[in-house]
């Protein structure tokens, strides 16, 4: 009787530890299962992890372009700006030779001016100065020959000398009429030329006076 009491429980020790093993097997196949999930979730996440890296990348390198793009639209503004500053520069020197070129015109323009309006009252004075001595030789020539006809009319004798000395006056009379109607035609034609010019010169600085609309 004794031997099926051992053999017994020599079964039920193996059957306990057939279980025990069962259960640590199982319990072990639930932790490599915990751990697999584990595993997979840790996989999925560096995965997440990977592809958030690769978008940041991508956008760094997006803005790095974008950075280097924008460098190269300021370096450039600053190359024209740095042209336009020196045409600005050039413009403004010539603006301002320019603007002493008209001073110095205007200047000048203003000395001929009076030195034509100075002379053109000198010509006005010598003129009527000229018409003065004009009007007296004519006087004096009426005179003249009223006295001649004067003397026709009574018949009264005039030696040689008196009639000649007489011819010789009205001749240098004559002629030194002639020579200012010479004179005088002629500061009429450069007086006429002188209000031309004169005229013409007020005409541009006139002009040039006027805003540019």
């Amino acid at each position: 009787m004794a031997l099926p009491s051992l053999f017994r429980e020599r079964l039920e020790h193996m059957e306990d530890t057939r279980n025990q093993r069962l259960s640590l097997l199982q319990t072990e196949r639930e932790l490599q299962i915990t751990k697999s999930q584990l595993l997979s979730t840790k996989l999925s996440n560096i995965r997440s992890l990977e592809q958030y890296c690769f978008k940041l990348e991508q956008k760094i390198a997006s803005r790095q372009f974008s950075i280097s793009s924008l460098k190269s639209e300021m370096d450039s503004l600053d190359s024209k700006y740095a042209h336009i500053l020196q045409q600005i520069r050039v413009l403004k020197n010539e603006v301002e030779e320019l603007e002493e070129l008209e001073k110095q015109k205007e200047n000048f323009y203003g000395l001929e001016r009076r030195k034509m309006e100075s002379f053109q009252a000198q010509v006005d004075n010598f003129v009527v100065d000229c018409q003065m001595q004009v009007q007296e030789l004519r006087n004096k020539i009426n005179e003249l020959k009223a006295i001649f006809v004067e003397l026709k009319s009574k018949n009264e004798y005039l030696n040689d000398s008196e009639i000649a000395a007489a011819e010789m006056r009205k001749s240098e009379l004559l002629a030194a009429k002639e020579n200012l109607d010479r004179s005088l035609a002629s500061n009429y034609q450069i007086r006429t030329q002188l209000q031309k010019q004169l005229h013409s010169l007020l005409s541009e600085q006139t002009k040039r006076a006027l805003p540019v609309a």
